[in-house]
């Protein structure tokens, strides 16, 4: 059946995409508060326990996105299962994905120990090193579990069901900000944690994360026709790597992306506080208005891989540019947003006059950015709806760490080596102008990538 782009098909799909969309949303945020909640709370403590939480928490998250984008092709095989109507497959598919998590999380566990090896080498005070390497340890035992849930999730949002995601996500931000009380300031006769104090806590919340979302499944009737745990199952090793196949190239593009503003954190380091904490605060609300796009990206996977199942690619095709064309209306929302309000988002976050001013300049390619980063992530994740993720990945790679980084290595720390430096570095500015331009190439490349992708898919289906 073609899908034409009427007013009246477009709100069918919109209503039916944000209905799937929001919960997801404020599940995403209430993560994200998790971070907020744990630098807040422990910078009351000293600068050394901060210092800690934040050189862990940066290993961790990096890891942790790497793992949650290799779990994501559990999103694509059960949401092509459910249009198919081949419900009595996805348990099979769901178990497999449980046994991939536990290799997934055991690999990831080693990486993140492995990892604090790098502080040796940041010339760090030996107590925030060892701090902070002690908090990976503590933290990375959540991996597995985190690996795991992160399968049920999939599993939960491909049949339509995301507000048990919600619903976890905002008990979660509570226990860990109930936790952090007792741990991190030594409350109710437990002793002074600081950091470690955010580790245990993360890692207890995981651990719950993954116990709760495991008694929804057994418990509500929307799971009955694809319960996953009515029997026991030992691993399918050719299914397991397909899902490896398709989910490592996820991870990887996942990896890119944050390990490249990561970077570029690090390197911004070296122009003082007030440019680091100007780049922090620009790129903290960044992140948060990007939850949004990220969230439709997300119930797009489920809408694409649907429509696919059931053999209807046109119907893929409508539901994939009614998505993008809603993370780029709602980007356009908040670049304005951004723009214009741009001093008072600085204000809110710091009292610092020179802060608030390098901050409110460095908004201004944050508002820029908006329109390419949620037109990429929505890209993306249509893309991923059909089952196709290397070339996302490669053309990602090629925009973060071909475009992105080395333009804001060029402009920003203007190298004397280069002919075509700029005489002076242009500091934070440079970093940010080559972020906006690789995000750019990203956003244009993986629209193209789409739109021929699904009109290839939609003519041989026709």
């Amino acid at each position: 059946m073609p899908y034409s782009f009427t007013l009246p098909n477009i709100r069918k799909e919109a209503a039916a995409l944000w209905q799937l969309a929001w919960p997801v949303l404020i599940g995403q945020l209430a993560t994200v508060g998790m971070g907020v909640a744990d630098v807040a709370m422990t910078g009351h403590t000293s600068a050394a326990e901060l210092a800690a939480v934040s050189l862990g928490a940066s290993v961790w998250s990096i890891i942790l996105v790497t793992v949650n984008g290799t779990m994501m092709a559990v999103n694509t095989v059960v949401a092509h299962q459910v249009g198919a109507g081949a419900f009595d497959r996805i348990p099979h598919s769901v178990r497999q994905a449980l046994w991939k998590a536990v290799g997934v999380g055991i690999v990831a566990a080693l990486a993140a120990n492995l990892a604090t090896l790098l502080f040796d080498h940041l010339q760090l005070d030996d107590e925030v090193n060892a701090r902070a390497s002690m908090f990976v340890h503590i933290v990375s035992i959540g991996l597995l579990p985190f690996a795991a849930y992160r399968a049920l999730y999939g599993y939960s949002a491909s049949i339509n069901q995301t507000k048990p995601v919600m619903v976890i996500a905002i008990i979660g931000l509570l226990v860990n900000i109930a936790v952090n009380w007792v741990l991190v300031f030594g409350n109710l006769g437990f002793p002074k944690m600081g950091a470690l104090g955010c580790a245990v806590a993360t890692g207890t919340v995981v651990w719950l994360d993954l116990l709760a979302i495991v008694l929804w499944i057994r418990i509500a009737p929307a799971y009955r026709a694809s319960y996953p745990f009515d029997k026991w199952e030992w691993p399918h090793w050719p299914e397991v790597w397909n899902m490896l196949k398709l989910g490592v190239p996820i991870g990887v593009t996942y990896f890119a992306e944050v390990s490249v503003f990561g970077a570029v954190s690090l390197l911004v380091a070296r122009f003082g506080v007030v440019t680091v904490s100007a780049h922090q605060i620009a790129l903290n609300f960044a992140s948060l208005t990007f939850m949004v796009p990220l969230s439709f990206g997300i119930g797009m996977i489920a809408r694409v891989g649907q429509a696919l199942g059931e053999g209807n690619p046109q119907r893929a095709r409508f539901a994939s540019f009614v998505g993008l064309w809603m993370s780029v209306g709602f980007a356009v929302l908040s670049a304005l947003f951004i723009a214009v309000f741009r001093h008072h988002i600085a204000a809110a976050y710091t009292s610092d006059v020179a802060v608030q001013e390098m901050c409110a300049h460095l908004l201004l390619f944050a508002a820029l950015f908006q329109l390419s980063d949620a037109a990429q992530v929505a890209a993306s994740c249509a893309i991923r709806g059909y089952k196709v993720t290397r070339g996302p990945m490669v053309i990602q790679l090629i925009a973060f760490w071909g475009v992105a980084l080395p333009v804001g290595c060029v402009l920003g720390l203007a190298p004397r080596w280069l002919p075509f430096a700029p005489g002076e570095p242009m500091s934070a500015t440079g970093f940010w102008i080559g972020l906006v331009l690789g995000l750019t190439i990203a956003a244009v490349l993986l629209t193209l990538y789409l739109q021929r992708l699904s009109r290839q898919r939609a003519l041989a289906g026709a």
